[in-house]
């Protein structure tokens, strides 16, 4: 469950990402080595390995070493299990646990006032 707005911010963060969405859903039939998994995608394998340590990190997949019969290290990654259900509850959760403990998140100066930043301004 997600209960600090850190967390919630990291996971929400790790899939609203169009190629991290992707990995998910490549995943989502089981464990897959980095390289094969990098070539189902059409990306390198330095831009998956960003990719995947955002999700690992957000709790979403985790990473294994295994070695080959000829002693190769190999990296496989999963999927974790989880459930992702966001609701205004949940919103208000986090931030009220991140405030009780201290940790209020805290945000540049143009979202602190409402402004969003626009290109050609």
């Amino acid at each position: 469950m997600l209960t600090s707005e850190s967390e919630l911010l990291a996971v929400l963060t790790a899939v609203a990402n169009p190629q991290r969405m992707r990995v998910v859903a490549e995943l989502s039939d089981g464990r897959v080595h980095v390289s094969a998994l990098a070539r189902r995608l059409g990306i390198s394998r330095p831009l998956l390995y960003m990719h995947l340590d955002r999700l690992e990190k957000a709790g979403l997949v985790t990473g294994h070493l295994e070695l080959s019969t000829d002693g190769k290290a190999m990296k496989y990654f999963e999927l974790a299990p989880f459930e992702l259900t966001l609701t205004a509850g949940t919103i208000t959760a986090a931030v009220r646990e991140g405030r009780a403990a201290g940790r209020e998140q805290i945000l540049p100066e143009e979202e602190q006032n409402g402004e969003a930043k626009e290109s050609g301004r």
